[in-house]
């Protein structure tokens, strides 16, 4: 029986994932493995198999196969709770203060649940292979085992959408809250212009070199048309905070 899948792993400095093909040749008595890479997550079978009365030596070799899938799956839930950290992490950061790079960082996390989808997926046919399988190669004892594996790929499956999705709602959730923040910026803005309008008009009308103006000559016309400008802003000043816009 040839096997391939893919074995995972997620670089918290580069925030992305890597994958690297694993094949393996099940046979009578055999089972041969093939990567692309020095380092893997088999550790833990190698350290099994050196523990001379563990069950893996007792077993046949496609038990050995089931270990060695059990343990590229197992490190899918080690990928996934580091994900799981980043998630809430750039929550925290969308909600509390948004940046500029906090977008490119939840699209990028979300291209990677996309590419950790095309790895998991072959993953579920071929358990589910195994399991109908009629080859004398997988012995009966070894299947409720192979349905384990089974049901670890789906209950990655979901994991991995149930991310998207919150990675979906975190990308509205940003979208959202900077066009709060604009809005807010706005809001002031426009008060100021509210604001200075009259101001501007009463200022333009009395900007105005007309030689019979009324007022023009009049020993207090600048200390009232002062006053009346600060009773303008402060009436508005007042209306919005009635309003409460301000």
């Amino acid at each position: 029986i040839f096997i391939t899948l893919k074995m995972i792993s997620f670089d918290e400095a580069q925030n992305s994932i890597s994958s690297e093909q694993v094949s393996m040749i099940l046979g009578d008595n055999y089972v041969i493995t093939f990567q692309e890479r020095y380092g893997d997550v088999f550790e833990s079978v190698r350290e099994r198999i050196r523990k001379l009365r563990g069950r893996i030596r007792k077993v046949g070799a496609d038990y050995l196969a089931y270990a060695l899938i059990d343990a590229v799956i197992d490190h899918y839930y080690v990928v996934l709770e580091k994900i799981s950290e980043k998630i809430e992490s750039l929550e925290d950061e969308v909600v509390d203060n948004p940046k500029k790079d906090t977008l490119a960082d939840i699209h990028h996390l979300k291209k990677n649940m996309t590419l950790l989808r095309r790895a998991v997926w072959p993953l579920r046919e071929m358990a589910s292979n195994l399991i109908r399988s009629e080859s004398k190669l997988m012995k009966k004892q070894t299947m409720p085992f192979t349905r384990d594996l089974y049901d670890h790929t789906i209950q990655v499956t979901d994991s991995i959408d149930t991310f998207k999705d919150m990675l979906s709602g975190l990308m509205d959730l940003y979208l959202s809250n900077i066009s709060n923040r604009m809005n807010e910026v706005m809001k002031v803005l426009t008060i100021f212009a509210a604001i200075f309008i009259p101001l501007t008009f009463i200022a333009g009308i009395y900007g105005m070199n007309f030689e019979f103006m009324p007022e023009l000559k009049w020993k207090y016309s600048y200390p009232v048309l002062v006053g009346v400008m600060v009773c303008v802003t402060s009436g508005l000043i007042v209306y919005f905070r009635k309003k409460k816009w301000v």
